[in-house]
């Protein structure tokens, strides 16, 4: 039972169960979940992403920057 208590479920990818294979740079409110309070976008191991959407988010999140659709760090 001791040992039955650090383990945790591997998360999901919320995108494979939507079933997007694209993601989108203009959907700012889902990109914004995948970003910290300083504007740095979340590792894979804590978002839950697979690797596919993990890249995509990060290109995504990247271009929103660019046009001043996300913060690059926060205030």
């Amino acid at each position: 039972m001791a040992r039955e208590r650090g383990r945790r479920r591997r998360k999901v990818c919320s995108f494979c169960v939507d079933k997007i294979d694209r993601i989108d740079y203009k959907e700012v409110g889902r990109l914004r979940r995948f970003l910290t309070e300083r504007g740095k976008i979340l590792p894979r191991r804590i978002s839950g992403n697979c690797a596919r959407h993990q890249r995509q988010l990060t290109l995504a999140i990247k271009r929103a920057r660019q046009l001043a659709m996300l913060p690059y760090t926060a205030d």
